[in-house]
């Protein structure tokens, strides 16, 4: 039995290969929307209002793939072996991840937050969503600071 709860850790390796491929496909996507939006600029000669929105959803789409991409490496790093990657991208237990992914969500939040800014949404819609932007960000900020391991 013990031998397989200490092999059972590379079940995590289906996540870690779930992980990069989601990875590469929102790296991907977001080489669509550079293009995308450089073709935007291209033919509108710099005078479309939604160019930069477009940046702003670049932006966006790399933030999350680098995000994906930064869990991956963590997982693998926690569960299967160590690897080569920049400090700051690991992560050496559950709470040093968790506290990566409520910085990130914070972040996307934001963006996301900015995006609906710059296309002019209602605005008491825009005060709905920052409101809840607001709240989330201060619980996951409050969560992180004080659920600190000393």
């Amino acid at each position: 039995m013990k031998s397989i709860l200490e092999r059972s850790r590379y079940l995590a390796f289906i996540g870690v290969v779930s992980l990069l491929i989601a990875s590469v496909a929102a790296f991907i996507w977001g080489l669509l929307n550079t293009y995308r939006v450089v073709m935007m600029v291209i033919s509108s000669l710099g005078s479309d209002k939604g160019i930069t929105i477009g940046f702003i959803a670049i932006m966006d789409s790399f933030l999350i793939a680098t995000a994906i991409l930064i869990f991956t490496i963590s997982l693998y790093e926690l569960f299967i072996g160590e690897i080569e990657a920049p400090e700051w991208m690991l992560s050496h237990n559950l709470y040093e991840l968790k506290g990566k992914l409520s910085s990130m969500i914070v972040l996307v939040m934001a963006v996301k937050f900015l995006e609906m800014f710059m296309q002019g949404q209602d605005a008491i819609e825009l005060l709905y969503t920052g409101t809840a932007v607001t709240l989330v960000s201060a619980v996951l900020i409050a969560f992180g600071h004080y659920g600190k391991k000393d």
